[in-house]
């Protein structure tokens, strides 16, 4: 199993709307790293704390859990979609999501401060300094503080 964090900002899809609907693609994503980490890498059960980016505060506020990796992201051939991409091809998509499913919201929302002033996650990507990636691998210890911090177990 592998560990990550996922970036929404909560105006656009919160993880109070995860827990509404249960299960969601993630789709969207135009970064070309981030693609490759859910093409590549993640497979169903693997973690994920769920990150209020673009927030006052940013943080975590949950996790969810991958229930579907390398899905061929719909939103790219829709002309009506901010993510419609003209280039892609549908007989060699290029660009792909994973479909999440909720798991729990954080008893205590974990701030971007918080985190970074938490010496057990030292390393953690998203506390670095110009670290703007929206999914972003972690270890297994730095997940399991973070879910501590939150005040719940998983």
């Amino acid at each position: 199993m592998a560990y990550w964090l996922m970036k929404s900002e909560p105006d656009v899809f919160s993880i109070d709307d995860l827990k509404k609907v249960k299960n969601e693609l993630w789709d969207g994503v135009r970064n070309y790293q981030a693609r490759n980490f859910m093409r590549d890498e993640m497979k169903p059960g693997d973690q994920v704390l769920f990150y209020h980016s673009n927030a006052k505060p940013s943080g975590v506020a949950g996790v969810a859990k991958i229930k579907k990796a390398a899905v061929v992201d719909p939103s790219q051939f829709d002309k009506k979609s901010e993510y419609y991409d003209p280039k892609s091809n549908p007989e060699d998509p290029r660009w792909i999501c994973c479909e999440v499913t909720y798991v729990k919201k954080f008893k205590t929302f974990v701030g971007l401060p918080e985190l970074k002033d938490n010496k057990n996650l030292d390393g953690m990507m998203v506390i670095k300094k110009g670290q703007r990636l929206s999914i972003q691998p972690l270890d297994k210890e730095h997940f399991e503080e973070v879910c501590k911090m939150g005040g719940v177990n998983v």
